[in-house]
């Protein structure tokens, strides 16, 4: 991950412009933006570097780890066009929280990785339910299928498309998150699908 967000501006940047998308079922979350409403978009920490790259330049604001790759990752998400929250599950939970509530009842979108910044991959933590629950706004799972990539060897599998990947972002229904308890978290789960079965026999 390093290196990818260090090397990230011009060499992301000329390998996503071959990357082919598709997208299914985006007309509910586009619908609550015309409408005004926020949510929060909601993907796999593995997923990060192609489903980033396609709501670029959006104005999404982003939770970022306080971990000390925070910084590089911040500085990189900035430039494509994101705002930026810091903190996540394992340092500085409560004030990312709090943070995250007051931007979605202020009317921003948001874009979150539950198992994020150390996993397990596909294990989501309780922090998006309980944003969901308290600003009374819905997620909106999104998980991208790429036909053919490069895994980094990290606990998530971090996904890098490779030249002219096509790639396939399915979204959701937007979600009314009932409460942060293993039942909500286990509903997530499923809306979300498999971390790590995002590249062969199951992309476009």
């Amino acid at each position: 991950m390093r290196w990818i967000v260090r090397l990230g501006g011009p060499i992301v940047r000329l390998l996503a412009m071959t990357w082919r998308y598709e997208e299914r079922n985006d007309g509910p979350w586009r619908a609550l933006r015309a409408a005004g409403k926020p949510f929060i978009f909601t993907l796999w920490h593995g997923h990060l570097l192609p489903l980033t790259w396609r709501r670029r330049g959006e104005g999404i604001t982003v939770m970022i780890s306080e971990h000390s790759d925070g910084e590089i990752i911040a500085r990189l998400v900035q430039r494509w066009g994101y705002r930026t929250v810091r903190g996540s599950s394992s340092r500085g939970a409560g004030r990312a929280l709090l943070s995250m509530v007051r931007e979605l009842k202020s009317g921003r979108e948001f874009a979150i990785t539950p198992d994020g910044p150390r996993g397990p991959a596909g294990e989501p933590a309780a922090g998006v339910l309980m944003a969901s629950e308290r600003a009374g706004v819905p997620v909106v799972p999104m998980r991208g299928d790429v036909s053919r990539a490069w895994r980094l060897r990290s606990w998530d599998r971090f996904i890098v498309p490779k030249p002219f990947a096509r790639i396939r972002i399915t979204y959701g229904d937007p979600w009314l998150a009932g409460g942060s308890d293993a039942e909500s978290a286990a509903e997530l789960k499923a809306r979300l699908g498999p971390a790590l079965e995002s590249v062969g026999e199951h992309a476009p």
